[in-house]
């Protein structure tokens, strides 16, 4: 029993013993994985932290400068990535569209890439922008080749209206590989078999990226990453796994079997102490591991933050510094003990007294110490440093104080950057924003008056139709037009034109009503909108008639410019839109025909558009449509006046003159259709039409006996300044002699134009004489008959009507033929109406006559029978 009882206690020592040794194996084993994951932990997020922390700087600057050309961000990214960092690149991506990239070159495929067209990528880039968080997204696969980890940043801008708007997205792309291995996860001497769990930061639940699966099911020691955008889970287990003999597990056994055998009660009694043993060294290797973890983590943390670590016990006033702390003080590092006037001695002169300050309020009240301050190295370099610290006491009671400074130059100088940057950019602004102003008020604006210009007027109108569909608003339009503001212009010069038109603008603001609105629209044109309130619409007119009343009153007064005193006038066509349809062209073409009209009746008065002057458009209307119809259908003719010779009575030519059959079986005179003719620019046509059918029927009577020396055509003003006149008429083959052309004396006898003068003389070359019709009403002088040298003179019937009853007429007619003998000009006097006419004119010498005494105008077979029974003169 004592033996069985022997062997039961020695078995289960032995298997007690294999079985603890199998249990601190593998605590062991899970402490030295544990210790393994909490570095490569601790560098992960080092590595990663200090990546995004260098991109964030570059955003703020991209903040402030939305139009980062590719060459500015590439120089600010260079200047953050010059340090060693797992960035492979960085893009900027526009309403998610990447158009800038650095470094460019390899990556020249990136621009141009639409996040939202990436199946691998949009996600995370629609994440990023809907969160307004940073978003880490991997590993995936990179369209410029290999994988990486994409951080995406979304930017937002300020909106201008104290908003902020989202203006797109920066990626940094960390390459997996260089993160893997600067993390020591590709260290062919790590001990542990890594797999990692978290893809897009997602944690526990986000897929396997790393490592195998395997390692993920075998019971792995786990521990987390910390990420700014989620998190990733690190599983790890030793290599070879979990299933390994401990390295002295025979040994102990024998030791086990020997004792058992030797001495059972004894090795009893050893195996309890070795239980307690092993509790002890278990808690004693737990311990030692937790401290070993801490300690690397630390190292780990100083060394990727480049912090230094100092100790001041404040009793005997040592101060501890690591090598980092000497390096940021600019002293040799380990280079003998420290003491508080090797810190006060670098610290910025006007910094010292500050952070003294700061430090022993900070002590007195207890807490935690954070300053920032600037060194002055011996070297004259300033140097930015941030301090951390606190106070402790010490076993022995001692108030000793731990602090940590780190250098934040970089920081500063970015900041005073930025700072730069955004004052310079705010500048930019304020000026682009008075450019921007002064572009769109002189766009608005006329230069010279300061007064809104035609763009400014048809803004104008168009919020005045918008307001009259939506609240009834009823409106009235002033065309104005200066009267004799060219004469001004053309002997006083442009300077007093501007000057006029400056005063003409002072007078239309100080005249308008609050609400009503003036432009210039033309040289000398101005038109002013008038909004017509409810109270105004039943006595529109006369509001309306009072301003431009006091326009007219006050425009005609003289205004004195350089000594000379200025008068012009105005001339005013009012419009109103008071009918149920709002139409700003309608309104701007109905107060144009009214001006139209008060110029044609007078001048420097204004005039209404209503009902007649709209019935007389109509009619006009109707009378060109019926013109041009009339042209194409040939109803304009020939009606024939004869000339007499003043002593024989002989028919000496006759005066080819338009008749219109008019489809109302009417035979309408010149007066009544060639006002309009000449707005249509057809005058010139008909004259061709009168020439041509003259020349036909004159060959025509030619050839039945009658033979008529010369006829009379006239000629508009338009046809002779065409070029292709004389092409015409050379085409015509005119007999010389045959036809003489009439110009009116007092529009072309004064007439200087070059291509005038050329066709006259080359009308003359023709052997077409030239008469000058209604001698007398116009302005010609000698020295202008002289020039032109016409074949004849026709005085006008204004002259030659009162001659039987006006002897100073009569003279005037004599002095007329005198002029024209004494010039070797044949005279000719038109509306000779009776016999005793004739008789007078006769005796003044006049040597032609043409008249109802005599006869009417005749259509050419009427002309025909009438020559027959009269003696024609033979041309000479």
């Amino acid at each position: 029993m004592l033996a069985l009882l022997a062997i039961i206690v020695v078995a289960t020592a032995w298997l007690f013993a294999e079985i603890q040794t199998r249990r601190l194996h593998q605590e062991r084993l899970r402490s030295e994985v544990l210790s393994h994951v909490s570095l490569i932990r601790a560098k992960l997020e080092g590595n990663v932290n200090k990546n995004l922390e260098l991109v964030r700087g570059l955003i703020a600057t991209l903040a402030t400068e939305p139009d980062m050309k590719q060459e500015r961000f590439s120089d600010l990214a260079e200047n953050l990535l010059a340090g060693r960092s797992q960035i492979r690149n960085i893009a900027v991506a526009p309403n998610l569209v990447v158009t800038m990239v650095h470094p460019l070159k390899g990556n020249e495929q990136v621009v141009g890439l639409d996040y939202r067209n990436n199946p691998s990528q949009r996600e995370a880039a629609v994440r990023a922008r809907e969160t307004g968080e940073l978003v880490l997204a991997g590993p995936v696969d990179l369209v410029q080749g290999g994988i990486g980890f994409i951080a995406r940043f979304p930017v937002f801008v300020d909106d201008g209206a104290g908003g902020r708007r989202f203006w797109g997205i920066v990626s940094a792309v960390i390459e997996a590989e260089r993160l893997y291995r600067d993390s020591g996860l590709l260290d062919p001497d790590l001990p542990v078999e890594v797999a990692i769990i978290g893809r897009d930061g997602k944690g526990n639940i986000g897929g396997h990226f790393f490592g195998t699966a395997e390692t993920v099911t075998d019971n792995p020691v786990m521990a987390d990453v910390a990420l700014p955008a989620g998190s990733w889970t690190i599983a790890a287990r030793p290599k070879g796994g979990w299933d390994q003999t401990p390295p002295n597990a025979w040994m102990l056994r024998l030791v086990i079997l020997a004792g058992g055998v030797l001495l059972l009660i004894p090795a009893f009694a050893v195996g309890q102490l070795v239980e307690e043993r092993l509790k002890n060294v278990d808690e004693l290797r737990r311990r030692e591991v937790e401290l070993e973890g801490l300690s690397r983590r630390l190292s780990l943390a100083l060394d990727s933050s480049q912090i230094g670590v100092w100790e001041l016990n404040t009793e005997t006033n040592e101060l501890i510094w690591d090598s980092r702390v000497n390096q940021l003080y600019g002293y040799p590092p380990d280079k003998g003990p420290r003491d508080y006037t090797h810190w006060e001695r670098v610290i910025h002169p006007d910094d010292l007294s500050r952070v003294l300050r700061d430090a022993e309020r900070a002590n007195l009240a207890g807490d935690a110490f954070q300053t920032q301050y600037r060194l002055l190295l011996p070297n004259g370099e300033i140097r930015h440093l941030r301090e951390s610290a606190k106070a402790y006491s010490d076993r022995n009671g001692a108030i000793r104080i731990v602090g940590v400074n780190w250098d934040v130059t970089a920081d500063v100088t970015l900041a005073e950057s930025l700072k730069r940057a955004n004052m310079m950019t705010e500048a930019r602004n304020s000026e682009l924003r008075a450019a921007k102003e002064r572009i769109e008020f002189n766009s608005l604006h006329d230069s010279l008056t300061g007064l809104p210009n035609r763009r400014y007027l048809d803004e104008m109108l168009a919020e005045h139709i918008a307001k009259f569909e939506t609240e009834g608003e009823r409106a009235a339009l002033l065309h104005l037009d200066l009267d004799r503001f060219k004469q001004i212009n053309d002997t006083l010069g442009h300077a007093a034109g501007d000057a006029m038109l400056v005063h003409a603008a002072r007078v239309l603001k100080a005249n308008l009503r609050h609400g009503d609105f003036v432009a210039r629209v033309g040289g000398d044109e101005f038109v002013v909108l008038c909004n017509i309130g409810e109270p105004d619409r039943d006595r529109w007119g006369e509001v309306l008639a009072g301003l431009a009343d006091r326009i007219i009153e006050e425009m005609h007064q003289p205004v004195l410019f350089q000594g000379h005193e200025c008068r012009f006038g105005v001339s005013i066509g009012i419009a109103c839109d008071l009918d149920q349809v709002g139409d700003p062209r309608r309104l701007l073409v109905n107060a144009d025909l009214a001006l139209y009209r008060a110029k044609s009746r007078g001048r420097n008065r204004y005039q209404f558009f209503n009902d007649a002057l709209q019935a007389e458009i109509v009619t006009t209307k109707r009378m060109a449509d019926d013109i041009l119809s009339g042209l194409e259908r040939n109803e304009f003719v020939a009606y024939y006046q004869p000339q007499f010779d003043a002593t024989t009575h002989a028919i000496i030519g006759v005066e080819a003159l338009a008749r219109w059959n008019h489809p109302s079986s009417q035979l309408l005179l010149p007066g009544d259709f060639m006002k309009i003719a000449e707005e249509l620019n057809v005058v010139a046509t008909i004259d061709r039409m009168i020439l041509e059918q003259a020349l036909y029927d004159m060959k025509v009577w030619a050839s039945e006996g009658v033979n008529v020396p010369k006829a009379s055509v006239n000629v508009s003003a338009r046809r002779l300044h065409d070029e292709e006149l004389i092409r015409g008429l050379r085409d015509l083959s005119i007999k010389p002699g045959s036809i003489s052309f009439e110009l009116v004396e007092s529009i072309f006898l004064d007439e200087n134009d070059d291509q005038f003068t050329w066709n006259v003389d080359q009308i003359k070359a023709l052997g077409i004489d030239i008469e000058i019709d209604d001698f007398g009403t116009g302005y010609a002088s000698i020295v202008s008959l002289l020039k032109l040298k016409p074949k004849r003179l026709k005085i006008d019937r204004q002259l030659v009507t009162p001659i039987l009853t006006s002897p100073t007429q009569r003279h005037l007619v004599g002095s007329i033929i005198d002029i024209g003998k004494s010039l070797g000009i044949e005279v000719l006097a038109e509306g000779v109406e009776s016999m005793e006419h004739a008789r007078v004119l006769k005796s003044l010498g006049c040597t032609g006559l043409q008249g109802h005494a005599f006869a009417p105008a005749l259509s050419a077979a009427d002309f025909k029978d009438f020559a027959r029974g009269r003696k024609v003169r033979a041309a000479s």
